[in-house]
């Protein structure tokens, strides 16, 4: 008798939630007349597939831009929260640059107090952001990158050389695990300024480190991307506290170290300790004098930290992303591949080896490097909160404060409206010409407008750099383990190949 009253109990109270949800959360939109997809589970709203763990989130917003991207912009549901998808071009140049001021901020978690690490420039809201932005931008000029460029040859180097007995014994090689470590060392050379040597040593602690830090379950993707404001409710942090204590230990006693033995070195976390004493970055030109006032805000340790933090995970992760999918792609075309190899070859003898000149000159890596990002954006959907209500120019969308925005840039990218035979891999996509014909939003790698990648660069640099030391030396074919098409881990955040990425490698 107890069981069945308690049965009934739970039915009543489930009927009730499924009505609330029904006629009370999920009447956003039809209040508004705004088209929606129409969900089918209440909690999850129209991510039941991600929540429990069988589509890829970008591959999740890919196919609802594929099904409904005539109406421009159209609603869903990501839990209980509405969230409005901006397919249109146009529009998504509005959201993200003519109408800024009206969707600045992500909208992911953010607090300092109960996670350190997430106070970052990617994470960051409002005004904390526009701050550290103006700090961090003159760390990314083309002097300062080219003043890191030793390093991250030294590591290039390095890769090349862990991969010459493999190619001596035409042995298989699992690509996105070797350029993970490739990664690593730069981003903890150039950031932290310590030789990570996870080149040699995969399982080292920097290697175990980093790899907690992926260690993620879609639910607790949802949270960080979709509702902050239940981690934040429940005081929980989104990195692990070992993680945390980790990277503030290491970062700290470098820092330590360096100011104690008054150490100079060319790197991010130079860059950060000037941010940190003085509270600006001086001119790339040692001759130019900067004027700054005495009241500019330095920097804090828990600052710094944090901003070392991102770089790292944005830096290897992406990194090793991208060039994984280039030498995927490079494999099944042989033609491409020996003609990248051809440009190669040429800049290095024309300036004498591996250099930062030689690597900006080489337009055709530049090139295919475009087009698999274009097939393999590393991160596959962007956000952003409405900060401030707004009419949705040339629509009849009224978006409110606080309602979460999401631009499909996976959809976008493999759209063939905008690239004809979109899984076909073609270079030739990003000629001038091309480029000029299409509209600038359908192509967003690295985001766009105020908010876009501050990283990027960087980026491009040391995965040129990556892929020049081994198309240099070696010649890359797709080993049988290797699925085409490929197939996305469900469980990842970023555009990651499920059970790896295997060549078979040779010399050339």
């Amino acid at each position: 008798m107890v069981l069945a009253e308690l049965i009934g109990a739970f039915i009543v109270a489930l009927s009730i939630v499924c009505l609330y949800y029904k006629y009370v959360i999920f009447n956003f939109w039809r209040k508004r007349g705004v088209f929606y997809v129409e969900p089918v589970i209440p909690i999850t709203g129209n991510i039941t597939a991600l929540a429990t763990g069988k589509v890829q989130v970008g591959v999740l917003f890919q196919n609802a831009y594929m099904k409904y991207k005539n109406h421009r912009a159209f609603g869903m549901y990501t839990l209980h929260k509405p969230n409005l998808v901006i397919a249109d071009p146009e529009l998504i140049r509005t959201v993200l640059t003519k109408e800024f001021g009206s969707f600045h901020d992500r909208g992911m978690y953010c607090n300092e107090m109960i996670d350190p690490l997430s106070n970052n420039l990617f994470f960051m809201p409002g005004k904390k952001w526009r701050n550290m932005r103006v700090k961090l931008t003159p760390t990314f000029t083309s002097g300062k990158l080219k003043q890191m460029f030793p390093i991250l040859k030294e590591c290039s180097e390095e890769l090349a050389k862990y991969l010459e007995s493999k190619a001596q014994m035409r042995d298989s090689v699992e690509m996105k695990d070797i350029f993970a470590r490739y990664a690593t060392d730069v981003i903890m050379s150039t950031t932290v300024g310590i030789k990570s040597n996870c080149i040699e040593e995969p399982n080292n602690e920097y290697r175990m480190q980093r790899k907690k830090l992926f260690e993620m379950n879609s639910v607790w993707i949802i949270l960080m991307a979709f509702a902050p404001q239940i981690l934040d409710f429940f005081s929980m942090p989104i990195n692990d506290r070992n993680v945390t204590k980790f990277f503030m230990n290491i970062f700290q006693e470098n820092i330590k170290y360096r100011q104690t033995h008054n150490i100079v070195r060319h790197d991010f976390m130079n860059l950060l300790i000037e941010l940190m004493e003085k509270g600006y970055i001086g001119p790339d030109d040692d001759k130019k004098t900067t004027n700054v006032s005495s009241t500019v805000n330095k920097l804090t340790m828990a600052e710094a930290t944090a901003q070392t933090f991102i770089f790292f995970v944005a830096g290897f992760e992406t990194i090793a992303s991208t060039s994984t999918y280039a030498l995927y792609e490079l494999a099944q075309n042989r033609d491409i591949q020996d003609k990248v190899r051809k440009e190669i070859d040429e800049m290095l003898a024309k300036h004498g080896g591996l250099t930062y000149d030689a690597v900006n000159q080489m337009t055709y890596l530049h090139k295919v490097i475009n087009e698999t990002m274009r097939k393999y954006p590393p991160v596959p959907i962007l956000n952003r909160i409405c900060t401030k209500d707004i009419d949705l120019p040339t629509t009849n969308i009224r978006v409110p404060k606080g309602t979460l925005i999401t631009i499909p840039v996976l959809g976008l990218h493999r759209d063939p409206s905008f690239y004809p035979d979109p899984d076909k891999f073609d270079p030739e996509r990003f000629d001038a010409n091309k480029i000029e014909e299409r509209h600038p939003y359908t192509y967003l790698p690295f985001g766009e407008g105020p908010r876009n990648c501050i990283g990027s660069r960087f980026s491009y640099v040391e995965t040129k750099v990556g892929l020049v030391s081994l198309l240099s030396k070696y010649k890359f074919k797709l080993h049988s383990r290797t699925p085409i098409p490929l197939v996305f881990d469900e469980k990842a955040l970023i555009l990651t190949a499920k059970n790896g990425v295997y060549f078979n490698i040779e010399p050339r």
